[in-house]
């Protein structure tokens, strides 16, 4: 109360003013969070103390990576236009391979680096309201979780040291732009200063020391809480150019299995023991309208945790969230970043809701569309209204996509392309080029234009039996990869003492076609039920480039929704999938031969089952909690090992 009364005292005293705090345009204080994404670079000065004591690596050397996090703060404004703020946020480094790390020595006894787990600040913000514009000037406490290791020149043995938390200064300059309603921009930039700091390696006498500085620009948006927060919204009918939409979702799964049958064990096998693993995956969908029929979006994501097995043990792998890079801290990652051009040749009209990917307003049923950028090959084919999206519906990934159709995709599941499509109101029609990787399940492209590459095409033929909406979409695709041959790799490991399938299928890789084609099915039965059905095959000769170790499927299932027992909003799932590989396929896994997501070493060989079946549960609006439990029979089509029973949990918010 006494706050209260002194605030008001303040304000009255200051009344000969501006009456700014009247202007609804004004900013107000506020609580926020929000999220940034830019690129941090810098200078590494590092220190490897050589084991033998004979050397010693040292020197400065550059650092640079794509970056970005969350932050979350608050921010007083005073009559005066005066800003006063404080702020605490985490920012992550890029998903690609090694860009975590920030400095690297090696010497004639072993290397050694130095990775970032997460960067940290907590700043005080100076600043000064100039209508929309607000720059600020802020500075504080650096904290840096990195994390050592070293391999040893002879022995190849890894020695990696627990997290390191690391202290340091940063400051830094920006502005921040109000944006309609609740929501605004932000440009800066931070400099930030870890003073030097080192850790000893337990396998050997050996030391590494290191300084930073590190420079980082980016932008930001804040969503700002309270009764003081800005109210102004947008008008309901604008949708010209400059207009936009922010779509937001975090998922989190866990998921386990107990023990298992198991004959034997290898490389790419379900640990017979049992296991559980956490995934979590929090993003952001930005569309911007730019000019008639014309939008951009961009989708920046935070990925972090490991699936079972380290994402491997099974063709038809159980999570569709676990990808096959696992990361022990959040990595950022651009995962769409694309240009979407609309051209309507008049006639009927559709509305359009807003979604992920999707600004909401009208559209032409009768239009060309062409997309072009970062995105992934299932935004566009083998959608599917039951079974599309593990977030939401299905966790198995040859339940929730067409398992023998091996899309381009780096080991995220996300490529660059260009599509178009001709819609009409009982029928469509697609095509795509995509990029592939520079080798199988790579996270590099090859950027061979046209002599690598993926080429996609899908007729979409949409019915209504009984006034109850269906579709039937039939895709064919093929892939100039550079690959290995499974019959060749196996020929050249028996002709070669001390080789193994997997080592000789790299010597065969070379120039390669692979082609196959899916048919997907989906029909309301009812408001409340719906069945669909996935059958796709692969020519399964050489390997696999990007998805997962299926070259024949067969799905079919259900969707029900809730309204009958009176939960509207709840979903139940039940599905099927049978999975194979060709002989040349097994031939190459029974030579101890390894694929993109299996390999015991030998192989009893029997086709893949599974069975899925999940409950998700309403919480409140936008807040979704899902039981499911996969069967898995004959596991990476190995009947010496199994059944596994595996459970998860998933929570997903959204707005």
């Amino acid at each position: 109360m006494m706050k209260r009364v002194a605030l008001a005292v303040a304000v009255s005293a200051m009344a000969p003013l501006p009456a700014v705090a009247a202007d609804p345009s004004f900013p107000r204080s506020a609580f926020y969070v929000g999220g940034h994404v830019g690129y941090g670079f810098g200078t590494a000065t590092a220190t490897l103390g050589d084991p033998t004591g004979s050397a010693t690596a040292g020197g400065a050397s550059p650092y640079g990576a794509p970056m970005g996090g969350l932050q979350v703060g608050y921010e007083h404004f005073f009559p005066s236009r005066l800003m006063l703020g404080i702020e605490a946020d985490f920012t992550f480094a890029n998903y690609m391979d090694l860009q975590q790390v920030l400095s690297y020595r090696s010497t004639a006894s072993g290397s050694a680096n130095e990775q970032l787990e997460y960067l940290a600040t907590l700043r005080g913000r100076l600043g000064w309201a100039m209508g929309d514009w607000t720059p600020f000037a802020t500075g504080g406490l650096a904290l840096a979780s990195t994390r050592y290791s070293r391999t040893d020149a002879v022995s190849a043995n890894e020695d990696a040291t627990p997290s390191n938390l690391r202290l340091g200064y940063v400051v830094g300059a920006g502005t921040d732009y109000a944006l309609h309603g609740r929501w605004s921009a932000r440009f800066e930039y931070l400099y930030t200063y870890l003073s030097l700091s080192g850790m000893g390696f337990a396998s050997a006498p050996a030391r590494y020391d290191s300084q930073y500085d590190l420079h980082r620009f980016r932008i930001g948006l804040n969503y700002r809480f309270g009764e003081g927060a800005a109210e102004t919204k947008p008008k309901e009918n604008d949708r010209g150019p400059g207009t936009w939409e922010l779509h937001g979702q975090s998922t989190f799964i866990y998921q386990g299995y107990p023990p298992i049958r198991a004959a034997y064990t290898g490389p790419a096998s379900l640990p017979p023991e049992g296991q559980s693993r956490e995934i979590w995956t929090g993003s952001a969908f930005l569309g911007v309208r730019l000019w008639q029929g014309a939008e951009l979006y961009y989708n920046p994501e935070l990925l972090q945790g490991f699936g079972v097995g380290n994402t491997t043990g099974a063709g038809g792998y159980p999570n569709g969230e676990a990808q096959k890079s696992g990361f022990p801290y959040p990595r950022y990652n651009t995962s769409r970043l694309f240009l979407r051009q609309e051209i309507g040749r008049g006639g009927e009209r559709e509305k359009v809701e807003g979604d992920y990917g999707q600004l909401s307003g009208e559209r032409d049923v009768s239009r060309v569309t062409l997309q072009a950028g970062k995105f992934s090959v299932h935004d566009v084919f083998d959608n599917n209204t039951y079974a599309k999206d593990s977030r939401t519906d299905f966790l198995n990934w040859s339940i929730w996509a067409a398992g023998a159709f091996d899309y381009p995709a780096d080991r995220l599941g996300l490529t660059y392309g260009i599509t178009a499509e001709l819609n009409e109101r009982k029928w469509a029609a697609r095509l795509g080029y995509f990029l592939v990787g520079n080798e199988p399940n790579a996270n590099v492209v090859d950027w061979n234009l046209f002599a690598r590459g993926g080429y996609v095409a899908e007729l979409e033929l949409r019915f209504r039996p009984n006034d109850r909406p269906g579709a039937a979409r039939f895709g064919s695709w093929l892939t100039s990869t550079f690959s290995g041959s499974y019959s060749d790799a196996v020929t050249l490991a028996a002709n070669s003492p001390g080789l193994t399938a997997t080592d000789t299928v790299v010597q065969t890789r070379q120039g390669r076609v692979k082609y196959g084609f899916y048919l997907n099915l989906e029909q309301e039965l009812s408001r409340d039920l719906g069945v669909f059905s996935r059958v796709s095959w692969n020519d399964g000769r050489n390997e696999i480039g990007a998805f997962t170790d299926i070259d024949t499927s067969i799905a079919l299932g259900v969707s029900v929704k809730g309204e009958s027992w009176g939960r509207a909003d709840d979903r139940v799932g039940l599905a099927g999938a049978i999975n194979m590989i060709s002989g040349d396929h097994r031939t190459y896994l029974a030579a101890g031969g390894l694929g993109v997501l299996v390999g015991d070493g030998r192989l009893t060989y029997a086709a893949e089952s599974i069975v899925e079946v999940y409950y998700a549960l309403q919480l409140v609006k936008g807040v979704t909690a899902t039981a499911d439990y996969q069967l898995l029979v004959n596991p990476a089509y190995n009947s010496d090992r199994g059944p596994a029973h595996v459970f998860s949990g998933r929570l997903r918010a959204s707005f």
